[in-house]
């Protein structure tokens, strides 16, 4: 007796085609879910990453506009700071024009005679006439002991002749011109300070 398998064979080659074409299926649909999941995630992420760049722009550009005004406050502090300095040299030598003919005064010698005072800054020069080289050297040494004015320097010094009224010759003087510098800062209590008692002016001192 014989039977025939061939449609059981049959049916079973179609089951195994039907189960591999299922899994076939259901691995590209999971493949595919795979992608997408991972696109998402990578998307998210990018998204994530874009807004924090735009946050760090943001506050880069909030940071530029502080140092900025910084920048604008530090400028105005130095302009400011510039006028005090400027205000308190203006007060501080105020009496500067006071204080140097005040000096002049005592501490020029008799027989010593100012033609010109200029000053240029702290820098002042005279030009005048003495009766003999020693009296600028009387001179010379009163600056150096001023607390005033200091650093005398005799620029020239030359013999000139000079038409007296009172007498029928020509005097003769020396014609000097002597070149000193202005403290800035007298130490307090000395002589010709604000305040200081004041003394009377050497005989002969004109100016």
């Amino acid at each position: 007796m014989r039977i025939n398998l061939l449609p059981h064979r049959e049916q079973k080659r179609l089951a195994r085609q039907r189960q591999f074409v299922t899994l076939f299926i259901s691995f590209a649909v999971l493949g595919v879910a795979a992608v997408a999941l991972v696109h998402a995630i990578l998307a998210a992420r990018i998204d994530n990453q874009l807004a924090r760049n735009t946050y760090l722009k943001q506050q880069i550009t909030k940071l530029d506009e502080q140092i900025k005004e910084i920048d604008r406050l530090r400028d105005q502090i130095q302009q400011v700071l510039a006028r005090k300095a400027v205000v308190e040299t203006l007060q501080s030598n105020r009496n500067e024009a006071v204080h140097l003919l005040d000096q002049l005064v005592r501490q020029l010698p008799e027989g010593i005679y100012l033609r010109s005072v200029k000053q240029t800054d702290k820098k002042v020069q005279i030009v005048g006439y003495a009766q003999s080289s020693a009296r600028v050297s009387t001179l010379m040494r009163n600056i150096e002991g001023s607390p005033w004015i200091a650093k005398p320097e005799l620029v020239e010094i030359k013999l000139v002749t000079m038409p007296s009224p009172a007498r029928t010759e020509p005097t003769r003087l020396n014609e000097f011109t002597l070149n000193f510098e202005i403290r800035r800062a007298a130490p307090p209590g000395a002589q010709g300070a604000p305040g200081a008692p004041a003394k009377a002016p050497a005989k002969g001192g004109k100016s």
